[in-house]
């Protein structure tokens, strides 16, 4: 017998109008993608072995993953946050090494056609010559295309893909990697660690201030697949970059899993903007750990669109080291129908004189659950520390759809001369909204998109504009079938 409802009816055609678009602007899949290595399900101590072997790595960095590989082993699941009981650890491949990944493609022609036309409908060669600086494209575990304007090469730039950092810079690779997230900071950073491939290595000479943005493109192909980037980056003292990351994958029936660590140094009168938009499918759990250092007079910003996946657990944070240091969160979160986005910030006052901000803007819909999770503290001592927080969510739809919003935020204030503030508010679409609009000729559907396009905008309008189109576009994807 038949017991679901009409609301429970309209909630599963949303969905599938979702996935059907999704499955036509970014979640189609290359079948004719070929792979040069495809490692055994599940994760071993051989599994580790192979892949430092194939990408001749020196001994210290196989000793690393597998000491990271026993903390992995050692470290209990988080017991709080979204629910991550589906996760199949032994049903997973841990390095997918597609052909003709072995050296680093100088010109786009010269990348393999199966991965080439993928990124062709994604867009990114065409961003490329638009208005990018440099740009990276990751295939399934390798990065397969990287390229930089020469100008910014000779003036002392390095972007490259790690292995290749590890490669040609092994020196300021090793005194760096692992320093701000360690293998034993979560179970996650372990596991990543221990499988890492791909990623962006960056490194900005003193003073060098880099006028158009740096992008890399994440994409995972096959089911069952675990991605494992990491990224280090370095702004050296008087530097500035806008980095820029991208995702996607195919629906799949199987889950797959993402699990990237990021690493970033921001050194005196430095400044970094790391820009992420994130639109992964419904079947991939995105377990992502992010932190930067912030010393004297540098500026750290992070702006963090989350998009799709089935579970996001996601919380960038600064630990501000030196006096004058400044942290800054734009979080944006988008959970649909069977998604739960469990997003947030930190910000860690560790000097004196230091300020953060942090806006967090949420929208669940047709069950969707979004949660703002939020640490702020301050050390003893560290005189004359502003923090701001500002936490927004809205509920799409009518009571029955079951859409959640939780706000937890921690502030750990060990220092009086301080000044915090905090505000947070949730809030529903109302008929008076609409019927406002529906009175200037406006129909429900645009009334509803406008609504929500003003309530992201603080966070679209700090975005380059194709990227700030590009995020709009989500959003309407997002918002097709939406219900109430």
């Amino acid at each position: 017998m038949d017991k679901t409802t009409p609301k429970d009816n309209a909630a599963l055609d949303a969905l599938s109008s979702y996935d059907d678009r999704y499955q036509e602007q970014y979640g189609f899949e290359d079948e004719a993608a070929a792979y040069e290595y495809l490692s055994e399900k599940g994760l071993n101590p051989e599994v580790i072995r192979a892949i430092s072997r194939i990408k001749g790595e020196p001994e210290w960095m196989l000793e690393k993953r597998l000491k990271a590989y026993e903390i992995f082993l050692e470290k209990p699941m988080p017991a709080w946050g979204g629910d991550l009981s589906g996760i199949d650890f032994d049903n997973i491949h841990y390095y997918i090494r597609p052909e003709k990944a072995g050296n680093l493609k100088a010109t786009w022609d010269e990348v393999p056609d199966y991965v080439k036309n993928t990124f062709d409908k994604l867009g990114i060669p065409e961003a490329e010559r638009k208005f990018l600086a440099g740009v990276g494209a990751q295939y399934e575990s390798e990065v397969m295309y990287h390229s930089l304007q020469e100008e910014l090469s000779k003036q002392g730039v390095i972007f490259l893909s790690p292995d290749e950092g590890l490669k040609q810079y092994p020196e300021i690779f090793k005194e760096y990697f692992g320093t701000v997230i360690s293998a034993r900071d979560n179970k996650f950073a372990a596991l990543n660690t221990a499988v890492w491939s791909g990623g962006s290595f960056i490194y900005i000479p003193k003073g060098l201030k880099v006028e158009m943005p740096l992008q890399t493109y994440f994409r995972i192909n096959t089911k069952n697949a675990g991605q494992f980037e990491r990224t280090l980056i370095i702004a050296d003292e008087g530097s500035d970059v806008h980095y820029i990351e991208g995702c996607s994958a195919p629906i799949h029936t199987t889950d797959s899993l993402h699990s990237a660590v990021v690493e970033i140094v921001v050194k005196k009168g430095a400044k970094v903007r790391y820009t992420t938009i994130q639109n992964w499918s419904r079947n991939v759990y995105n377990l992502v750990t992010k932190r930067a250092v912030a010393y004297e007079n540098a500026r750290m910003e992070w702006i963090d669109g989350n998009l799709g996946s089935k579970l996001t657990m996601k919380y960038p944070s600064v630990y501000l080291m030196g006096e004058g240091a400044h942290g800054e969160v734009l979080s944006l979160a988008f959970a649909g129908s069977g998604r739960v986005q469990d997003t947030g910030a930190k910000m860690i006052h560790s000097a004196p004189n230091t300020t953060s901000v942090i806006t967090a803007k949420s929208i669940a819909k047709d069950g969707g659950v979004t949660t703002y999770r939020g640490l702020v503290r301050v050390e003893p001592g560290m005189t004359g520390c502003r923090t701001s927080v500002q936490c927004d969510a809205l509920l799409l739809g009518d009571d029955s759809a079951g859409s959640v919003s939780n706000t937890y935020p921690t502030m750990d204030i060990r220092e009086m001369d301080t000044v915090i503030e905090h505000e947070a508010q949730v809030s529903k679409i109302t008929d008076e909204q609409l019927l406002y609009l529906q009175t200037r000729g406006v129909d429900v559907a645009l009334a509803r998109g406008m609504i929500v396009n003003g309530f992201f905008e603080p966070i679209i309008r700090e975005l380059p504009m194709e990227y700030a189109l590009e995020l709009n576009r989500l959003v309407e994807l997002e918002m097709e079938g939406s219900l109430g």
